[in-house]
């Protein structure tokens, strides 16, 4: 594949919310940026930065403080854990300059923390799991940094397609680690801090299992965690699934006025969702699939960052159904609290696991992540002429996986530990919340500085359904009157065996999953004519990876403009392909 760089011509749409900076001063920002673009500018001894965000005013959210000595702004969602009634960011930029990083231990939720004072050198600091991402790139002598990639890149003079990660994105939906698709854009590394010439690292999440009563402990740091955030302002909604993580929000948080379902109308999962809705009084709206849910325009595509793909934002072409101010979700609970990442096995029965099942003594690590990121064989097509390796996606896969446990494995013993890492370091549904928290009030509730202490506690053997289950009991003893239509019983097992029963007798109707079956909603919708009309041999590809090809293009095209790739040129032609066998390309 040979690519022809031209000349730049960017259509950079800001968000609705955003972070951007300099380690400049106020005329090296206008370098940039105009101040008019934000609600507030400031400016400390080491760095300039604006912000804008309509959440400036409400307690618990995005704050901003400068005085004589230095500004600060806490970006996002962030919940003090002891200060003196003061607002959190003038605490923060006085504990900043008595204490340097330490201070940023102070704050609980999901958040990025600017400080600059005359007595210490100005950073940038993410959350302990780096749950809102923030970009830098360096040009012209200036460090630039913010929470948009897009104006991140625009202050690059020539940005430059990095292959490797672009193909990472095209394999798995995600960008590993800290890279970009861009050369010269960077973010700050998991659990790190920018300064003007480099990245740190805070020691905040590491794995040291304890003994004590997990599901007790559970449930009291998740009666804590919505409490925080049970006063959010406005008309107070849900995203409401059948399974168990959303229903938490019903038993934690008051006064809800809306819960939203994406779902068809026939769907387990809808009905399990409305009995929900009507077992705790708040009324219930459907928001029906049809051309809406393949949402591939830029105005939903910008949100993946262009390093996840943006299929994860289920709700995205809904917005004009949402009626309200302030938005929960149960997102990454199971993530977090219940092993999602963790390597289950059974007894292998004509191609099937089968009970009874346990956590795999010996995991293949590549296979697990193909898996759970959402690999496809059929990216063998995909062209690699840019590329310094020859090797199939799952040898990528494995290479990638080796690499980045080898980067952070102090900060766990466990292999299992390390892949519950691995997987939230690389989390690819954050497109989700990155949409939400650019619409509305956004609240995770499972990124509360406790339960990432109880993930961080608790023994990989016991982070599971099982223990989630019993803490949603201690929580609210009718929490599962309504079970998940895919799981009627507490046992993995006996769910799995219920599962495999229905779809293997005749006239029984097995659980088809909680979303629409998406392959026939695209040709449906007729997309390869809408988006790949020029390009016949992207649409030989599968739904997903044309869904891919799509994200990344138009995320390139509106960011560097006519520096970007041709979707065509993402594939090799048909008579270079390889064939795809069970241990690799041939």
């Amino acid at each position: 594949m040979s690519i022809q760089m031209k000349e730049v011509d960017r259509d950079v749409r800001p968000m609705n919310k955003e972070l951007f900076g300099v380690f400049g001063d106020t005329n090296t920002f206008e370098q940039y940026r105009s101040p008019d673009e934000f609600d507030r500018v400031v400016s400390g001894p080491d760095l300039t930065f604006g912000v804008r965000s309509s959440e400036l005013d409400i307690p618990g959210r995005t704050t901003v403080y400068e005085d004589e000595a230095g500004a600060c702004v806490i970006w996002g969602e962030a919940y003090p854990r002891s200060i003196d009634g003061s607002d959190p960011a003038e605490w923060a930029l006085s504990e900043y300059a008595a204490h340097g990083t330490e201070a940023l231990t102070g704050f609980n939720g999901s958040f990025i923390v600017v400080a600059d004072h005359e007595d210490q050198s100005g950073i940038v600091a993410t959350d302990s799991v780096r749950s809102r991402e923030c970009y830098y790139a360096d040009t012209g002598g200036t460090r630039v940094f913010g929470t948009d990639p897009a104006t991140v890149a625009a202050a690059v003079p020539t940005p430059r397609v990095d292959y490797e990660p672009l193909l990472e994105f095209l394999h798995f939906g995600v960008v590993f680690d800290d890279r970009t698709v861009l050369q010269q854009v960077r973010r700050i590394p998991f659990d790190s801090w920018l300064t003007a010439t480099d990245t740190h690292e805070f020691g905040r999440f590491v794995y040291e299992s304890r003994e004590f009563d997990y599901a007790a402990e559970l449930a009291e740091r998740m009666r804590r965690a919505l409490e925080r955030r049970n006063d959010l302002p406005g008309r107070k909604g849900v995203l409401l699934s059948g399974g168990y993580d959303s229903r938490t929000i019903l038993a934690g948080i008051s006064d809800l006025d809306a819960a939203y379902t994406v779902g068809e109308s026939d769907s387990s999962e809808l009905t399990v969702a409305e009995k929900l809705a009507t077992q705790y009084g708040i009324p219930h709206q459907t928001l029906s699939v049809d051309e809406r849910y393949l949402n591939t325009d830029l105005s939903t595509v910008k949100y993946g960052h262009g390093i996840m793909e943006s299929l994860h934002i289920h709700h995205a072409g809904y917005m004009d159904q949402f009626d309200v101010d302030t938005i929960y979700h149960g997102g990454l609970a199971d993530t977090m609290l219940r092993g999602h990442f963790q390597p289950i096995t059974g007894v292998e029965v004509f191609d099937r696991k089968c009970p009874p099942y346990r956590i795999d003594p010996d995991p293949d690590i590549a296979n697990h992540f193909a898996e759970k990121f959402g690999y496809l064989p059929a990216s063998e097509m995909l062209s690699r002429d840019t590329t310094l390796f020859e090797e199939s996606g799952k040898e990528f896969l494995r290479r990638r996986v080796d690499e980045v446990l080898d980067r952070w494995d102090h900060r766990f013993e466990r292999l299992y530990d390390g892949m519950a890492l691995f997987g939230i370091l690389n989390q690819p549904s954050r497109p989700f919340r990155f949409q939400l928290s650019d619409q509305f009030v956004e609240s995770c509730v499972s990124l509360d500085a406790e339960l990432i202490e109880w993930h961080l506690a608790t023994p990989p053997e016991h982070r599971n359904t099982q223990t989630y289950l019993r803490a949603l009991r201690k929580l609210d003893d009718n929490i599962l009157h309504h079970r998940p239509p895919d799981r009627p019983y507490d046992s993995y097992t006996f769910n799995q065996i219920d599962n495999f029963l229905r779809r293997a007798m005749p006239f029984v109707s097995g659980y088809q999953g909680p979303w629409p079956d998406r392959a026939k909603l695209y040709d449906q919708c007729g997309l390869d004519e809408k988006i790949f009309s020029e390009s016949p041999d992207v649409q030989e590809l599968p739904w997903r990876l044309k869904l891919r090809v799509n994200d990344i293009t138009t995320w390139l095209d509106s960011t560097i403009g006519d520096n970007s790739i041709d979707p065509s040129d993402l594939v090799q032609p048909e008579d270079s392909q390889t064939t795809v066998g069970p241990y690799g390309r041939s």
